[in-house]
């Protein structure tokens, strides 16, 4: 079995908070991170695929197709955007690292399965300090 990694990037803005919650409790839970103004981070994704080595092309899968499954699904949505707002699949979800693996992992799986290999893993890095892994 073959793991291969493909990472991107993309820069977004975002606030933590619920709704239905004033800011004093947004506050209390999410700290700084439930600004009303926002704020924003430089995010790398690293989306890993599992799979057999092609004998015919020596590939697990071709890194252009993955790279463009990748930011056509997701980088292109992401990027220089705001999470709450402008983003189709964060609608109604607290734009957490944790949330946008999850939501990746959704957008991009049944494409990535068509190409006769299985996603792995989908790690968001949203500070040099914080990451998060999630395997589906």
């Amino acid at each position: 079995m073959i793991y291969l990694t493909r990472r991107e990037r993309f820069n977004a803005a975002h606030r933590l908070y619920k709704p239905e919650w004033d800011d004093k409790k947004n506050f209390d839970v999410f700290g700084k991170c439930s600004n009303p103004n926002w704020h924003g981070h430089n995010y790398e994704l690293f989306v890993t695929i599992k799979g057999e080595t092609n004998p015919e092309t020596g590939f697990v899968i071709n890194l252009k197709i993955l790279s463009k499954i990748v930011r056509e699904k997701v980088i292109e949505k992401l990027d220089h955007k705001n999470l709450n707002i402008d983003v189709d699949f964060m609608q109604g979800k607290i734009t957490s690292a944790e949330n946008i693996a999850i939501a990746v992992w959704n957008e991009i799986e049944s494409e990535v399965s068509k190409l006769g290999c299985k996603l792995h893993c989908v790690k968001v890095v949203e500070t040099e300090n914080n990451s998060i892994e999630y395997y589906g």
